[in-house]
Parts: structure tokens; sequence; C-alpha cells
């Protein structure tokens, strides 16, 4: 069986929809999966060895100079791409309009099926303009968690039932782990995934220093990424407030990945990168101030603790009372 995957963005979205390969493979072993991403999340995908080939899309770049030649020669050759190969089975799991068309420019073979999203959850971006590109659209629950959200439509479209957790198919030696990269300290450390678009969302920057400051009395360094001007700014806020943190240079995708990868302990709010610390199971806090925690939480593994809620914004407390407690655990297991 030959099955395609559009699913293009964004960071977060991406990580949640990897447990379908998983699930697609343990039902059907030998079935070839190909994978639409945007180009900046390329090399996160090929960390899933269930995934045989990833075509890039580049419309986020692409837009800015649509009547460039070289933009429309780069479509024409994402199209040639994309049109290689001739599937038995395409998924639209973003329900978006350009994902619709995607998946509807794909081939697909005689009485093969082009597969997407009925309707709407709550909270997302989704338009139903793209049922139009499909053979099949499946009905979703309002409230359907984000890894849920793929995992259900697969299964449905395929006649299987979803009897096993999340398997995010990231905690294989092919995913890198164990690489230090020069930023790294030697040891353990912490990392603060404090930044997030939306002001909102955001924990106060006092709540990371007094965080930052009961892990100082384990002797844990904080490590503190941006990925903004403003970002920048309030990691060097928390910094001056606690001596164990740094702020580290602005990294490339893959090194954050790394960077939540390698950590002894994650503290992050609804953002991506917090997500991708939970999709390999590190000791992670979730802390959610302002977005709905049944959408996105990490639920799959006793090492990752959601606080708070949308409108609820955990205390200081709750949140270094849930980390020395994933640390004490972790210290146990080593032991």
């Amino acid at each position: 069986m030959k099955i395609l995957i559009v699913r293009v963005s964004s960071l977060g979205d991406v990580v949640h929809n990897m447990p379908m390969v998983a699930d697609l493979l343990r039902r059907f072993p030998d079935a070839q999966i190909d994978w639409v991403v945007e180009e900046g999340y390329v090399d996160l995908v090929r960390m899933l060895p269930g995934v045989r080939r990833i075509i890039p899309f580049g419309l986020r770049r692409w837009r800015k100079s649509l009547l460039r030649p070289s933009t429309r020669a780069e479509i024409r050759t994402f199209l040639a791409t994309l049109r290689e190969e001739t599937y038995d089975i395409a998924f639209d799991t973003q329900g978006l309009l350009k994902t619709g068309i995607v998946m509807g420019l794909a081939r697909i073979r005689p009485g093969g099926q082009r597969v997407g999203l009925a309707n709407a959850t709550e909270g997302s971006g989704y338009e139903s303009a793209s049922r139009m590109f499909h053979t099949r659209s499946i009905p979703v629950p309002r409230r359907c968690h984000a890894v849920e959200r793929g995992r259900l439509v697969a299964a449905a479209a395929l006649g299987y039932t979803l009897d096993l957790p999340p398997d995010f198919g990231l905690g294989t030696p092919a995913a890198g782990a164990g690489q230090r990269l020069p930023w790294m300290p030697a040891g353990d450390y912490a990392v603060f995934f404090h930044g997030t678009a939306r002001a909102a969302k955001k924990w106060p920057i006092a709540s990371w220093i007094a965080l930052a400051r009961q892990l100082a009395g384990r002797g844990l360094p904080v490590l503190l990424p941006w990925g903004s001007a403003d970002e920048q700014q309030a990691a060097q806020a928390i910094a001056a407030g606690s001596a164990n943190c740094t702020v580290l240079p602005r990294l490339p995708m893959m090194e954050a990945v790394a960077l939540a990868r390698e950590a002894a302990l994650a503290v992050g709010v609804d953002t991506g990168l917090t997500h991708v610390a939970a999709a390999f199971e590190r000791p992670t806090v979730e802390i959610y101030c302002d977005s709905p925690r049944w959408k996105t939480e990490g639920n799959w593994s006793a090492n990752i603790i959601n606080l708070g809620d949308e409108g609820e914004m955990p205390g200081v407390d709750a949140v270094a009372q849930a980390a020395l407690g994933l640390l004490q655990g972790r210290a146990g297991r080593a032991g």
C-alpha cells in the first residue's frame, strides 16, 4: 500500500500527526508512506524511520515571490515530485484549502481514496472548502485531541481500531539520541520554553525566575531559547533574575529539537517545542494559561505533567512541585 500524508505545518501540528505513521505501519507493515510538509520541517519528519519519502512544500516562502521565474520553477518541481508516485490513499489531516489542493493534485490509483476531515474541531483552523478534494470525509469529535485527529481519520478510512497509546516514533537511535552540541552543558540541564506568539499564553517572567531559583537549589542549569527579539528580551530578563540561567544563541530548528530531546527537564507553555519535548517523553511540565488543555496536553506518558487551563494560569508552587517531582522520579529510575 502506498500512502501519502499531507500535513504541512506548524511545528506542534506536525509533531502531533506523527503517531499516525506508527499506527499505519502497525496494521500495514509493508506500507510505503510519503509525507508533504513545509520545507522547514523536513528534517523533523526525517527522524521518522517509517516515512519513505518527504516532499518539501515551500508555500510560506513562495507566496512572497510568486512572480519570480525561480519561484515558479520551484513550484513546477514540487508538482512533478508530488506526481511521481501513484498512491492507494492520500490523507489531508490539516483540513485547509491549501492542503486539500495539494492532496487533490496527487495521483491516486483508480479506486483509491482522498481522505480528509468532515468537520472542524473546536478552535481549529479548518476550512470547509477543503472537502471538495475528498473522496471520503471522516467526521471527528468537536473536542478532539490534536494527536487523535489524524489517528482517527486514518483508522476510520482503513478499518482498524485505535487500541494503543500514541507512538511518536522518536525513541530510536536513528532519532539522534545522545547527540551533544557545543552550547549544551556537560551534564544535565533544564530548558524553559517560555516563548509563544500569543501574549495571553505566556507565563509571567517573575514566575520563570522563581522557578529557576528553585532549580538552582538542585544545581541544575537552565537554558533559555528564543525565536524573536521579544523572546530574546524575555530570556535576558529571566537570566538576569537567576544565576543558573543561560540565554542561548538563536538555534536552527533541529538544534532546538535536540535541545528538547536531551533535556533532563523541560518546562514550557503551549508551544511547539514543549510538544516536541513531550513527544520524546522527556520529563516535561506543560503550562496552560490561555489555551484549552484538552486540545494538546501530553497524556501519553507519566513523564508529562499538564498544569493550568484556558483562563486558569498555574502558580509557581504547582509548577515547581511538578518539576521537582519529575526530577526526583528520573533520579530514582537512574539509581
